[in-house]
């Protein structure tokens, strides 16, 4: 059996508060706020534990869409085996451009328990996958802790991924302090205005930079072990969108100076017209390959060299 008071840089994190008996005070903290829901800052207000529905639409139970092996993240995530990716259904996000809407947008999937979300996980670690990966995690994160404290005691030890597009409580992210190893945001927007249009969420850059600086406190630098597998840190993915409407520039600019010039950032260049993109002509096109260029060249002038290119 796994020996949850075996400790070296490379065990995950929540194996430590687990053996402490800290992460079951973790997760009843974190359910008290769902009673007056301000898991997100959306900060809806009901009553989720009675089903009443915010924003999200996710009452007590969150739905999962699928989990699998992922193969197609960042190389330090996927590595050869792949991530055991868990897709949540819904989001706090409500991006026009959202390219897996299907999942975000709508409730597809079904219902799981804690006890569910735990078998899951440990399944997908007999799999063998390099981590466990949650996508989409911002508005349920009570009900994940709730999955990783029973996973632990049933012999959870690889790493826990939070996958998220970058809108996240403060509260929360102080809850999961010694649980998340590695950190995964998005970067959307340099610019209130633009996030609203296109996400309809209020004040995202400045959300979503306290949330960046907070996971770097937390976790630092991304680390990799001998086989470049990602075990602890910080990676940042930035989709470059058309006409320069992400803000690229200031994003690069506060991850230089704020975060670390050794960040690791994955600059997207996938972007592509999806779900309601034919209503806003600007963005209803792929990315140039200049567009693209510039932005690279960007990171580079700012001294951001781990580049996931």
């Amino acid at each position: 059996m796994y020996n949850l008071f075996m400790h070296s840089e490379h065990t995950p994190a929540f194996l430590t508060l687990t053996a402490q008996g800290l992460l079951e005070e973790r997760v009843q903290q974190a359910y008290q706020h769902l009673e007056n829901c301000d898991v997100c800052p959306l900060e809806c207000g009901v009553n989720r534990l009675k089903g009443e529905l915010g924003l999200c639409k996710t009452d007590e139970f969150p739905r999962v869409s699928s989990y699998f092996p992922h193969h197609g993240e960042e190389d330090p995530i996927s590595g050869n085996l792949g991530s055991g990716t868990i897709f949540f259904t819904r989001c706090n996000l409500r991006c026009v451009y959202c390219q897996n809407a299907d999942i975000s947008q709508v409730s597809f999937g079904r219902e799981v328990t804690s006890e569910e979300l735990a078998k899951i996980m440990l399944n997908l670690q007999a799999a063998g996958c390099h981590n466990i990966n949650f996508v989409s995690p911002s508005h349920i994160v009570p009900q994940i802790l709730a999955g990783v404290h029973l996973a632990a005691q049933s012999g959870l030890k690889i790493p826990l991924v939070y996958n998220t597009g970058g809108y996240d409580s403060p509260a929360m992210l102080s809850l999961l302090d010694g649980v998340v190893d590695i950190y995964m945001p998005d970067m959307k927007y340099g610019e209130e205005s633009v996030a609203w249009k296109y996400s309809q969420v209020k004040n995202y850059p400045e959300v979503n930079q306290q949330a960046v600086v907070e996971m770097q406190r937390q976790v630092g630098d991304l680390k990799l072990d001998e086989q470049g597998i990602a075990y602890r840190g910080l990676l940042v993915r930035h989709l470059v969108l058309p006409n320069g409407l992400a803000g690229s520039e200031t994003i690069l600019k506060f991850l230089a100076e704020k975060v670390s010039k050794q960040v690791y950032l994955n600059i997207m260049d996938q972007y592509h017209p999806a779900y309601k993109t034919g209503d806003y002509p600007e963005l209803n096109r792929r990315i140039r390959p200049e567009e693209y260029q510039v932005v690279i060249a960007i990171a580079r002038r700012l001294g951001l060299t781990r580049l996931a290119v």
